[in-house]
């Protein structure tokens, strides 16, 4: 084991998936004493050899630590898991890191079964891949008790990068999260439907990917003037009014059902604008969709 600072200090991660075996790969190479449990027998063994040690259960890999890190694939099959009678004992008096994705309510249903059982929680979600887990390029948001999360951060940062704590709100973080991968899931899937219609136009996606990613570089610079516009209230379509953005969505939606390309998500757009200038905001810019979405 490392003589780092952190030699002397313990983790236990569930869930040895990708970013599992990640996150416990980073703990096992920074010098904390990491303790690893997964369902699914035989994934502990390469950090078993890098130093980790392999629990025969969840609750004795809880039981070996002050600090439980856990990353499945949602709240359902952390529930599994953390609310099993022996596990939940196991927890009581120490400190729980969730770092699954799900929704915010999820997250403060968490919470509150945590504080009925005398367990300490912080929620938290992770914003960037596996390959950047231990580097610098890490991110990492944190909601919850801030004298829990200022307790445990030597250890948490051991995971590289930043870890932002986010308010004591225990779903902020789930929400952050939410927020963001809906950037990044919409930017994805317009991506994809670009390289289709280039493709049947005959331009190779290799072709228009420098292209795309100059659409890429105006967007930071659009993100923080939409975001001003929507909290403030501005909506100015001074240069870009609706109905202008309207007509060029149109004309991708032609051209994409000329090559039969499915449209559904340029059509889900394009409905959402039009539906937003019927309301008389023609004139607006496009931060005004912002304002019709949240309607109630």
């Amino acid at each position: 084991m490392s003589s780092s600072p952190l030699s002397a200090s313990a983790v236990t991660v569930l869930g040895l998936g990708p970013m599992g075996r990640a996150l416990a790969g980073a703990f096992v190479a920074a010098g904390v004493r990491t303790t690893v449990w997964n369902r699914t027998p035989g994934r502990d063994r390469e950090l078993v050899e890098r130093g980790a040690v392999g629990a025969a259960s969840a609750a004795e890999a809880v039981a070996a630590s002050p600090l439980t890190v856990i990353c499945l694939v949602n709240y359902d099959a952390t529930d599994a898991v953390l609310r099993q009678d022996a596990v939940t004992a196991a927890l009581k008096g120490r400190t729980l890191v969730n770092l699954s994705a799900d929704v915010p309510e999820r997250a403060r249903d968490t919470g509150r079964w945590a504080g009925e059982h005398g367990i300490g929680y912080l929620d938290g979600a992770i914003m960037t891949p596996t390959p950047t887990i231990g580097t610098p390029h890490a991110v990492f948001l944190h909601s919850g008790p801030e004298e829990l999360h200022r307790a445990h951060r030597p250890v948490l940062d051991a995971l590289g990068g930043t870890h932002s704590h986010l308010g004591e709100d225990v779903g902020r973080a789930a929400a952050y999260d939410i927020a963001l991968l809906d950037v990044f899931w919409t930017a994805m899937a317009g991506y994809v439907h670009a390289l289709a219609v280039a493709r049947a136009e005959g331009i190779t996606p290799r072709e228009l990917a420098p292209y795309a990613q100059g659409i890429g570089a105006i967007l930071p610079s659009l993100f923080e003037e939409l975001a001003g516009d929507v909290q403030d209230g501005g909506f100015s379509g001074e240069g870009n009014p609706l109905t202008s953005a309207v007509s060029t969505m149109a004309h991708i939606v032609h051209a994409a059902e000329a090559h039969g390309i499915d449209t559904g998500v340029m059509r889900a757009a394009e409905g959402l604008a039009r539906r937003t200038v019927a309301l008389g905001h023609g004139a607006d810019g496009f931060s005004r969709i912002a304002e019709v979405l949240g309607r109630r």
